[in-house]
Formats: structure tokens, C-alpha cells, sequence
């Protein structure tokens, strides 16, 4: 009897995608630790410690912004530009850099992977990929290269030339790739931007790169080739909606939780107050700068603010988070069923089920993710539920506010975190690229149905 032989695809070039961009983050984090665990990286000439050069390492190639120590204090020059170098590249989006890494290295790919990591990039082939890239690298480098200018005229007349430009170069990277990291250590170690919590330049200035870099690339390339918005896509105008809505949700919130809060913004100016409570609502959704005490918001505040940091900003931007058009989603599907619907819709046009089911599986790992770390981070570290839960949202959210206690967080905190951030990154939107080109070849078979009471 003569069997039929089948010829399996040769291994050595399927692969996978994900397990790629999953390997080259990791490189670029070790890297980043070994760099960072070197002498000449530490301001007092001494080591730092595998485990903080670990986990700052990981927080600014994830662009989080969590840190167990002060950027200025305790980073040289080497190591401030270690962090740059970093925070820039986790910024371009790990499915971009990774992407790029394939066409660097002319990889031999399967048309299905040629056509996800076309895809992953909005590009409707691999030769318009490299179209897409060069746009996406000039349009980044030049809006941070416009908010670096305003940041260092700001700063000139307080500073000089020479530091103000690396004031400016630094946060207008920091603030587009919403890594949150800043080197105002000198004027008030672990403040942040509180030296500035008034100063409408610099909020307003770091607002905008920060929204530019949240909303994503692929946004803005649509909205500058279509000018009329009736032409713009579904995604876009939901991305544009949400964005706004949120940002508008977020300030009129906390002017209203935190007017007459003297540990926050009580003793400012009612203009004052609004501008930071506007700057709260853009930085909260993965930015990680803080212009007001994050340990001194109500406890509203603090509810608010993890809302908003799971939310995040939009799908193939430099932002973490759930993704707004997610939650547009889960709302819409949560609409429909109260209403006894089983469709979904929005803008005249229907949003198939399958992407229902995604966005509901990220919500929930996400979730879930969140209380487990904020239940270990209480249980392992001297710090209460709340802050613990904030940290956690803030680590997978890849968001980098903390109420003040990252520095409390012992070691086995300290390790979920760096794992956090890392899935952050690089775990929810694997999972996405799953869900773009998921094998369903195992899907040929279904069990019996059977009744549940459900509610």
C-alpha cells in the first residue's frame, strides 16, 4: 500500500512574528541593562545594580516611565542619552521597529507573514512598507524636532543655551514617544513637572506631543491625505471622538475632584487649576508626567485616573493601554445588548463579532492582570490596595504615573512590574497581531450547545 507523502513547509522560514518581536524587544531591554549597569552611566561613578538597570531599562524601551530612582540624580550624561536612545526606539511601536528589523535583514517570509507585517504598519504591501516607514520617521522626528525648539526657547532664559536644549530634546522625546521619563531632578528630585505645574509653555507644549504621539501615525497620514472629514475611515473618526471625549471627560473631572484639594491643585488660580487639570486628563492615558501630586488626588481622582490609564491612547501609536477604539467598541457592544441586539454598529457601518470577541478578551487579561498586580504589589510591599492597583494599571497600561510608592516596591514587586511593562509593550499587541492573522485552521469541529442561566 503506498502511503501519500506530504510535504510539509520547510520550518526554517516560517517565522513567527510575534515570537520575533517579542525576542527583539527582550534584546533591546538587555541591552539597555547592560548599558545602563556600566560605571560611566551612573552620575556617582559607581554601578547601579543589575536590578535597577533592569527595570529602568524595561520601563524606558517600553516608554512606562516607573523608576526606582530620580533620571537626573541618579544618570550621567552617558546614561541620560542610554534612556534617549531607548525611550526612542520603544517609541516607534515594537510591530514598526520590528517590522523594520524583517526588512533590514531580508528575511525569507511566507506570504501570510509578509501580509501581517505589511498590515501591522497600514501598509497595503511590503514595497509600500517602505514607503510608509519613511513618512512615519519624518513625521516623528519632526514634530519632536518643533517641540524641542519651544521647549529649549522656554527654557533658555532660565537655564542657558546648552542645558536648555538638553531639556528640550530630552522631554519633547519623552513626551511624543509618552514614555513619561524626565531629568527636572536638579530643581526637585522625583517631582516630575511639578516645578511647572503652572507654566501653560510647558504643559501645553508636552500636551501636544504627548495627544500627537498617542493618536497615532496612521491617523495623521489619513487626516493630511484626506482633507474633506466625510472621506476620513471609521477608525479614524472614532480615534478623533474618543480622543477628544476623553480628553474633555478627564479635565472637567478633575476640576471638579480636585478644585479645593490642597494636596493637588486647591492653591492655585482658577485658570491654573484648569490647566492642569487638562494636562492631568492628556497625561493619565500612558504619558506618565505628573504636574500634580499623584498620592495627593482624591480618592475619585485616583479611580478616575486608573480608568483613563487602562484606556490608554490608539492602536499603532507610541500610547499603551487598552486602545480607545477597544473601549469605543466594548461600549457599542454593551449598548446593543441592553438593547437586545446582537448587532453592532456605528457611523452606518457594522463591526463584526470577531472584533467584538477581541476586544473583550484584551479587556479582560488586561483586568484581571491589573488586580492580580495590585493584589501582590500589597501583599509583597508596605503600601496599600489602592496605590497598589495604580501602580499595576500603570505598569501594563505602560502609562509611568505612581502615587509615590515605586521606590517602597521590594523585589517581588519589582519583578512583576518589569514583567508588566514588558507585556504592556509587547504582549497585548502580539496577542492583536494574533488576532489579525489567527489560525483558525483547528476551528473545523463545535460541540453541542447547551443551556446556561446567565444574570
Amino acid at each position: 500500500m503506498r502511503l501519500l507523502k506530504v510535504k510539509r513547509p520547510n520550518k526554517r522560514h516560517q517565522i513567527g512574528i510575534s515570537k520575533l518581536i517579542a525576542v527583539v524587544f527582550l534584546a533591546i531591554i538587555l541591552l539597555g541593562t547592560l548599558l545602563l549597569s556600566l560605571p560611566a552611566a551612573s552620575r556617582s561613578g559607581y554601578p547601579c545594580g543589575f536590578r535597577t538597570a533592569l527595570f529602568t531599562a524595561t520601563s524606558a524601551t517600553c516608554v512606562t516611565g516607573l523608576a526606582l530612582r530620580d533620571t537626573w540624580t541618579q544618570w550621567s550624561g552617558f546614561g541620560q542619552i542610554v534612556l534617549l536612545l531607548l525611550i526612542e526606539i520603544g517609541g516607534l511601536g515594537f510591530m514598526s521597529a520590528a517590522s523594520f528589523v524583517i526588512l533590514t535583514l531580508r528575511k525569507k517570509l511566507s506570504m501570510r507573514q509578509r501580509m501581517a507585517v505589511a498590515e501591522s504598519i497600514g501598509a497595503n504591501s511590503m514595497a509600500d512598507a517602505v514607503r510608509v516607514y519613511r513618512k512615519l520617521l519624518f513625521g516623528c522626528l519632526l514634530a519632536q524636532g518643533a517641540g524641542a525648539l519651544i521647549l529649549t526657547l522656554r527654557f533658555s532664559a532660565q537655564f542657558g543655551l546648552w542645558k536648555a536644549c538638553r531639556l528640550g530634546i530630552f522631554h519633547a522625546v519623552s513626551a511624543f514617544c509618552n514614555a513619561g521619563f524626565d531629568i527636572f531632578g536638579f530643581l526637585q528630585p522625583g517631582g516630575s513637572l511639578l516645578p511647572y505645574a503652572t507654566d501653560a509653555v510647558v504643559l501645553l507644549t508636552l500636551s501636544a506631543l504627548i495627544v500627537g504621539g498617542g493618536i497615532g501615525y496612521l491617523v495623521w497620514d489619513e487626516i493630511i491625505r484626506t482633507k474633506s472629514p466625510k472621506k476620513w475611515s471609521v477608525y479614524t473618526k472614532l480615534v478623533l471622538i474618543t480622543t477628544a471625549s476623553l480628553l474633555l471627560f478627564g479635565t472637567v473631572f478633575f476640576c471638579v475632584t480636585e478644585w479645593n484639594n490642597p494636596a493637588t491643585i486647591g492653591g492655585m488660580r482658577p485658570m491654573q487649576k484648569i490647566l492642569a487639570s487638562f494636562f492631568q486628563s492628556v497625561t493619565v492615558r500612558t504619558a506618565g508626567f505628573a504636574a500634580m501630586d499623584q498620592g495627593g488626588l482624591t480618592q475619585a481622582g485616583k479611580a478616575v485616573s486608573m480608568f483613563l490609564m487602562l484606556i490608554g491612547g490608539s492602536s499603532g501609536s507610541t500610547a499603551g493601554g487598552l486602545k480607545t477604539v477597544t473601549f469605543v467598541v466594548l461600549l457599542l457592544f454593551l449598548w446593543a445588548r441592553l438593547r437586545g441586539r446582537y448587532s453592532v454598529s456605528i457611523f452606518h457601518r457594522s463591526i463584526d463579532n470577531e472584533h467584538v470577541l477581541n476586544a473583550l478578551t484584551v479587556f479582560i487579561a488586561m483586568a484581571a492582570l491589573s488586580f492580580l498586580g495590585g493584589t501582590v504589589i500589597c501583599a509583597t510591599s508596605p503600601v496599600s490596595f489602592t496605590d497598589g492597583l495604580f501602580e499595576s494599571i500603570s505598569a501594563i497600561g505602560t502609562v509611568g504615573l505612581t502615587t509615590g510608592i515605586t521606590p517602597m516596591l521590594r523585589l517581588p514587586a519589582q519583578l512583576l512590574m518589569i514583567v508588566y511593562m514588558y507585556f504592556g509593550r509587547v504582549g497585548i499587541l502580539t496577542i492583536s497581531l494574533g488576532f489579525l492573522r489567527g489560525n483558525r485552521a483547528g476551528q473545523n469541529f463545535k460541540y453541542a450547545d447547551t443551556d446556561l442561566l446567565i444574570g
